[in-house]
Formats: C-alpha cells, structure tokens, sequence
C-alpha cells in the first residue's frame, strides 16, 4: 500500500541531479529502490485502480518512468532521469510519444505535479482543435471556464510567435498554442508525504476528464479543409 514519498525520495533526486553518473547511482541504488522505484509503482497501482473504481467504463493504460534514460538521447544529460512519473493513457494510444492525451504525475527534486495534456501535440492535432473551435466554440468555452474556476490549475504549453487567429480571451490562450497540459505544481511537502496523495490525483482525473473525452477524439476530426467521405 502506498503510505507516501519520503524526504530521502526527494533527496535521492536531488542527488541523481547534481551526481548523475553510474558510480554514484550504484552507491545508492537501494535508495532508489526503496524511497522512489517502490512507491511510484505502489501510487500508480492504486491511483489506477481508484480511477476504475469512480469510472468504471473508463479503461486506461498505466505506464511508469524508468530512471534510466534512452541511450540515444543522452545529449550530455547523464544516463538517468532525476525526475519520474506515472501516465494513465487510453489503450490505443502511444504513452511514451505523447502525441495523444494523458493523465499524468510527475515527482522531480524541488516539486510535484498532476496534470493532463500532451507531452508533444502533432501540428495536426493541434489545426484539428482549432478547427472545432472555428466550427462550435461553445464546448470548449465550457471546458476553458471549468479549468479557469480552479486557480490551482494552469494551462501550459508553448504559443505560436505568430498567433493563428482570435477567439477572444477566453479561447485565445488554447487556440494558440503549439501544444496543451493543464496542471498544477507543489513544492515537494504535505500531501506527497501521505496516502493522501492517491486521491489528490483522482480528484484531478474527475475534473479534467471532461477535457480528456474532448481531446481524445480529436484524431477522428477530417483534416482541416477536408471533409469526410
């Protein structure tokens, strides 16, 4: 059962950021082990398992980080990750790319996060969101002002230099982004510490599934100027 992070999770991350090398993670793999590998996987089982339980026509796919980055894309970073994370994903769509909608949490050395979005929209995915909002702005007027009433909540992501058009300030800041999350971050104190924590994220997956179920069937939206057959 998941009792919580401890103060030594975070201090083990601080340590892979300041001494990220295999001598040193070696010295201290049972830390890893005990105070981050064990309790990510004990909070993603039962953060998985608490969602099936509010939503059980919900199915999503669990996929937790590995602390060992890919060897290909090092770039000079050091061979491990010192920050984690867990998704919840639909079944047919790729975790790992994030190029599709995910419920996710994410422990790192100076914060915690809960959140919802791309890791990565396509331009594609993207067009298509605007593309709906052009059509009928109502529903995702609706979403915006649900996120917008819960101030812990921000809505993340990187805006085109030149924007793609106006919808007014509500829409604005979503219609001209290359990429959407919505989140919030903490420091790396209170609930992180407690069994608390799995409902936190559940909590969280109730608010944003609205807008889950919204981007998720964006895939199935014609390209934009094009219609169905």
């Amino acid at each position: 059962m998941f009792q919580g992070f401890t103060p030594e999770s975070v201090q083990f991350l601080w340590g892979i950021r300041f001494n990220n090398e295999r001598s040193w993670f070696e010295a201290h793999k049972q830390d890893y082990l005990l105070h981050v590998q064990q309790p990510l996987r004990q909070l993603a089982a039962q953060v998985q398992e608490e969602v099936l339980r509010r939503h059980p026509k919900l199915q999503l796919n669990l996929h937790v980080s590995r602390i060992y980055r890919d060897a290909r894309r090092l770039h000079g970073r050091g061979p491990y990750k010192d920050h984690m994370w867990l998704v919840l994903h639909r079944p047919a769509q790729d975790a790992d790319g994030g190029t599709a909608p995910a419920f996710y949490f994410e422990i790192a050395p100076g914060y915690y996060s809960i959140g919802m979005g791309y890791y990565s929209a396509t331009p594609l995915t993207m067009a298509k969101l605007r593309a709906r909002m052009d059509r009928d702005p109502k529903p995702m007027e609706k979403l915006a002002r649900t996120i917008a009433r819960n101030p812990d909540f921000r809505l993340e992501g990187e805006m085109y230099r030149r924007p793609k058009g106006s919808k007014g300030a509500l829409l604005d800041p979503w219609y001209n982004r290359k990429s959407i999350a919505v989140s919030w971050d903490r420091p790396c104190e209170g609930s992180l510490f407690t069994p608390a924590l799995v409902g936190e994220i559940a909590d969280s997956v109730d608010l944003l599934l609205p807008l889950f179920d919204y981007l998720s069937t964006l895939d199935a939206d014609p390209e934009p100027g094009k219609c169905k057959k």
